[in-house]
């Protein structure tokens, strides 16, 4: 039986709308996306179901590749599309459907706030950059930089001054990488600097933040250093890499070649754990340099 238009249509529609809620987790994917073929039939066939299960599972698409070995251990090593195929000088249907999915998911991360559930299990408080809104967040980056004169009060009233390590969670441009990561991530980070008998702050969430928003808040609170955790733009790949930046002693004059960063934390990059590790031996090291950035090295 030839497949209805509309059928077809309901069912990647189904796809990307899984995709977009698993941020590619493809075995639960696939699974949700066969399930509604099946329910589907017989209005759809055989073309459908192997259409759904190359979307979902993001197959080699290559026909009668030189080096299948190759390909797929290009795969293995990297989230870059490899292996996708083309139709002529375009991408087959199911290469770019998947490509749809992927750029929704990276929206989302970016327009979606970390959520009020999120913040009240990690047991952080909340306040605001000076940028009021997304729009605002997103064309004006300086209003991210600096704190909202209510987040001041809050800062001064919930924070201790004069500790050696203030952390902050800052959403940046992916709130899905604070609420993947943050969980698995601050607790080894405060656990490892406690064991190691370095003064921890009360950690909080800054809404609509950019990086350097850690340089008031240092001062704020005479922070000797500031780490701030922050979602990474999101990417085709990837939508759930968070960033650690550390600044040691921050003030009017910082620049960014004072701050030391790791990136690619998450799952398929630096586990969060295994970050959190890492970032203890970085700020002990910092603290006893009394330098970060360029100095530092």
């Amino acid at each position: 039986m030839a497949v209805a238009a509309s059928e077809l249509e309901k069912i990647i529609q189904e796809v990307l709308n899984e995709l977009g809620k698993n941020g590619g987790n493809k075995k639960a994917v696939t699974e949700h996306a066969m399930s509604a073929v099946q329910a589907a039939r017989p209005a759809v066939g055989a073309f459908t179901e192997k259409m759904v299960s190359l979307i979902a599972a993001d197959e080699i698409l290559v026909e009668h590749p030189v080096n299948l070995a190759a390909i797929k251990a290009m795969k293995k090593a990297t989230t870059a599309r490899i292996g996708i195929g083309r139709a002529g000088a375009r991408p087959k249907t199911a290469s770019w459907l998947k490509l749809l999915a992927d750029h929704a998911v990276a929206q989302d991360a970016v327009f979606v706030e970390v959520s009020e559930d999120f913040l009240q299990r990690t047991n952080l408080f909340s306040v605001q950059s000076a940028a009021e809104n997304k729009e605002q967040f997103l064309t004006r980056p300086d209003l991210g930089r600096r704190l909202s004169d209510e987040a001041v009060q809050t800062i001064r009233q919930k924070c201790e001054k004069d500790m050696q390590v203030q952390i902050l969670i800052v959403d940046g441009l992916s709130s899905t990488a604070i609420e993947a990561n943050v969980p698995d991530i601050l607790p080894a980070l405060q656990q490892g600097l406690k064991a190691n008998g370095i003064k921890v702050g009360t950690p909080f969430f800054i809404k609509h933040g950019r990086v350097g928003v850690q340089d008031e808040v240092g001062q704020l609170l005479n922070a000797e250093l500031v780490i701030s955790l922050i979602g990474e733009r999101p990417g085709l790949g990837t939508a759930e890499s968070l960033s650690a930046y550390i600044i040691y002693r921050p003030n009017e004059k910082t620049v960014e070649a004072d701050r030391n960063v790791v990136s690619n934390i998450y799952k398929g990059g630096i586990p969060p754990a295994e970050a959190g590790a890492h970032l203890v031996d970085l700020i002990r090291q910092i603290l006893s340099a009394k330098a970060s950035g360029v100095r530092f090295k």
